[in-house]
């Protein structure tokens, strides 16, 4: 059941509880560029995009947006168009006179971002509030007047000093620091506002998400939200993060339009946006507002260590023998007994599993095959538990070196939360692996389907591992499973990347760049690299990267080490090399 909020009306577009969700996209050409930018909106708006955003640095790029729409409608394209804005206030004002939506950041509107540590008195702090409300009265009295809605964009990555040394660089930050410019709209009677609480971290956004819904309803605010998780990268990883953090939310019924950032064409943002919609709305949503007690922070549901599963072990992952070679898995599944590789852990079904082998392990089917079998391993045995086999109470009975494997097939979210609760409530401490089974040939339909089953379960702090059946592809399941728990941070075994989507502000070949960046570094296991196109975000979201690689003007970058500058204005050219540089004077590089 969808969260309820009041209507927005963007052009002829409705956002709120009682409309579908709205998809949306951003064009990445330059806003002055006129030609580019009609011709890529019209390659988004035919892909699909409900609202097409282009950025406005400044004022001028904001008075070309009447050009860009007026090519647009003469063409036949009537779809709303948003003003994206940061640091100008005069740039705000005058798009607000031009498209359907303006979307403003309360983290550089007024504020800065430099990195500073001072405290402020009370009444310091109230006279930037002041200061704030002045700047944004006038943006609220045009936005009134033009009929045009107002998106208070929250970035984890651009929050600003003032509210970092009063709420830290947390979700309540994110969430205060939009609460205030609501506060000024709600007192000047405006309520045409659509929030959001982004950060390149989906762990990060859900809470955000979820704190900003329980602030909003004490102080009887409705208002829609636009999900999202920036900065998501491309390819699988950036379908996967997406998915675990706008599925999470709407399967809570929160979230009211969603933009899906990937390093790619806008237009190939489209179809992962349906695809999660698609999943969520065919989801059993019966019971889908059922959830535990980890709203706003991360809680790891306790299991005991038994061997290498369960406990502060980081989750498995169990695969076909048919998985690709380069992700090897914890434990291999495999129907005999015989000829097991001793470089290899093995899942044996119980009825195979004729003698204790070191490396081999027994499967059981049932309870009731578990209590009657003569030949139990002494470091680990599992039992494989459906919807009709999960009886609690005797679930209550068992011991042993027991892992449980959570068939997910028939579940819905509500009840696997239900179960684990129950099994915390009383004390029931198995390591808990979750199993789906999927038939798709397409690999970005599996990544979206399993990281809505099973990663949201992961980002919740459930789950001690990862089985995927993929009877259509399976060399890519172990794959898959390692993404999902990288992606969700449970586990990581791979170099994590945070790259931006490209937007007018940026003024280098950014999926070009950051598959450079990713060719020279992507063995370096456990290291994030942030890839930014401008300042926006960049150095803020270096705060949760170790290098970061941010474009700084024309053919410039700068480089960072954590939110530390270290270089500036380095040539496009020799950037990458320099970030080589960089990770080894840090000691953090090895050879390939």
């Amino acid at each position: 059941m969808r969260r309820k909020t009041n209507t927005v009306k963007v052009g002829q577009v409705n956002i709120g509880s009682n409309f579908d969700i709205v998809v949306q996209s951003m064009v990445t050409s330059s806003t002055l560029n006129t030609t580019d930018c009609i011709n890529e909106a019209i390659e988004i708006i035919e892909a699909g995009s409900q609202l097409v955003r282009f950025t406005a640095p400044n004022i001028n790029e904001a008075k070309n947006l009447a050009f860009i729409k007026d090519g647009l409608r003469k063409k036949g394209y009537n779809t709303p168009l948003v003003a994206d804005i940061h640091f100008t206030p005069n740039a705000a004002l005058e798009a607000s006179s031009i498209v359907e939506k303006v979307r403003i950041n309360p983290g550089n509107f007024i504020d800065r971002k430099k990195f500073l540590t001072f405290e402020y008195s009370e009444e310091e702090y109230n006279s930037e509030l002041v200061k704030i409300e002045e700047k944004l009265i006038p943006l609220i009295e045009s936005c009134k007047k033009h009929k045009t809605a107002l998106r208070i964009g929250t970035n984890h990555g651009s929050l600003s000093d003032r509210i970092m040394n009063r709420y830290g660089d947390t979700p309540l930050g994110m969430v205060e620091s939009a609460l205030e410019f609501l506060r000024i709209c709600k007192k000047n009677n405006f309520d045409q506002i659509v929030l959001s609480m982004k950060s390149s971290n989906p762990l990060v956004m859900v809470h955000a998400y979820r704190l900003l819904v329980y602030k909003m309803n004490k102080e009887d605010m409705y208002y829609p939200l636009h999900l999202g998780v920036t900065e998501a990268g491309d390819g699988i990883d950036g379908r996967i993060k997406s998915s675990i953090g706008i599925g999470l939310l709407l399967l809570e019924g929160i979230g009211d339009t969603i933009r899906v950032s990937l390093t790619e064409d806008s237009k190939y943002e489209i179809p992962v946006c349906k695809q999660i919609i698609d999943k969520v709305l065919s989801t059993d949503q019966s019971e889908s507002n059922f959830k535990s007690n980890r709203s706003f922070s991360f809680l790891k549901r306790e299991s005991k260590s038994i061997n290498f599963i369960g406990g502060e072990n980081a989750p498995v992952v169990i695969s076909d023998p048919k998985t690709n070679d380069a992700f090897k898995p914890d434990l291999i599944f495999s129907e005999e007994a015989n000829s097991l590789n001793p470089n290899n852990n093995y899942l044996i079904p119980s009825k195979n599993f004729l003698e204790i082998q070191e490396n081999a392990f027994p499967l059981f089917s049932s309870i009731e095959d578990l209590r009657k079998s003569k030949i139990l391993s002494n470091k680990l045995n599992f039992l494989i538990l459906s919807k009709k086999s999960a009886r609690k109470d005797i679930l209550k009975s068992l011991d042993s070196n027991l892992v449980i494997i959570l068939d997910l097939e028939n579940f819905s979210r509500g009840e696997v939360i239900e179960l684990l609760n129950y099994f915390e409530k009383e004390n029931i401490n198995f390591p808990v692996i979750f199993k789906c089974n999927y038939l798709s040939k397409d690999i970005n339909d599996l990544a979206i389907h399993a990281s809505i089953d099973i990663g949201t379960l992961l980002l919740e702090g459930f789950g001690d591992g990862i089985w995927l059946n993929l009877d259509n592809k399976k060399e890519f399941s172990s794959e898959l499973a390692f993404t999902i728990l990288q992606n969700t941070r449970r586990r990581i075994f791979k170099t994590d990347y945070i790259s931006c989507p490209s937007c007018g502000r940026t003024q280098f070949d950014l999926q070009k760049t950051t598959n450079l960046v990713k060719e020279s570094t992507s063995h370096l296991k456990g290291l994030k690299i942030s890839v930014m196109g401008c300042i926006v975000n960049g150095p803020g979201e270096m705060a949760d990267a170790d290098y970061g690689y941010v474009g700084s003007g024309k053919g410039k970058i700068s480089l960072y080490k954590g939110k530390e500058l270290v270089q500036r204005n380095v040539d496009s050219k020799n950037a990458v090399e320099e970030l080589i540089t960089l990770i080894k004077d840090n000691n953090d590089w090895i050879d390939p």
